[in-house]
């Protein structure tokens, strides 16, 4: 495989990510639920969050569902796309690419919740054994200091584990779901402040 071949791959596995990853479930739960958009529903955040606090924690798990699904079949499409050619890096840049577009959908101005669902279910598909250790450290973190603290180490204890695993890439990618995650929580840290 060229090397141009292998990017142009690569960029259709994010663009397809991103696409899948405009489907924010917090709008459809919304939609059925009071009838509106999210934009119209609490602070507006398409986020787990807001989702709970205004129609309660079945809705929030419908959320989280609708979440794993998205990721789940962004990175089977990204890896049925190009596997052959990528293998499991299909994997890698469809996992990317949804978070970014849950973390800013072309359609939604106040951009979408945190994709903390969403980077656990995709490192847990990249990296099963690992990616899922991650992920329980984070959910450890979690009961012990709080849930901002348990979410941005699950990337951050994935980058090392990624590089190792499967090479300098593999880290950068993420390292990269780290900072979209630390740029969410800002984000939403800004808007409780500045409502």
């Amino acid at each position: 495989m060229s090397l141009e071949y292998g990017t142009l791959l690569s960029l259709l596995c994010l663009a397809a990510g991103y696409a899948f990853g405009n489907f924010l479930a917090a709008e459809v739960v919304a939609r059925c639920l009071a009838g509106t958009g999210i934009r119209n529903i609490g602070n507006g955040r398409a986020s787990m969050d807001n989702i709970k606090k205004n129609f309660g924690k079945n809705a929030m798990f419908a959320v989280a569902a609708g979440d794993i699904l998205t990721t789940v079949l962004a990175c089977w499409f990204c890896y049925r796309l190009a596997a052959p050619e990528l293998e499991h890096t299909a994997i890698l840049y469809g996992g990317i690419g949804v978070i970014a577009g849950h973390t800013w959908p072309v359609w939604l101005r106040h951009g979408g919740g945190r994709a903390t669902v969403m980077v656990c279910t995709w490192l847990i598909l990249y990296l099963p054994v690992t990616g899922l250790l991650c992920c329980l450290a984070g959910a450890v973190v979690t009961a012990g200091i709080g849930a901002t603290w348990g979410c941005l180490l699950i990337p951050c204890l994935a980058v090392p584990v990624a590089w190792l695993q499967f090479g300098m890439q593999s880290g950068l990618a993420a390292f990269a779901a780290a900072i979209l995650l630390f740029w969410q929580y800002r984000k939403d840290k800004a808007c409780r402040k500045n409502p």
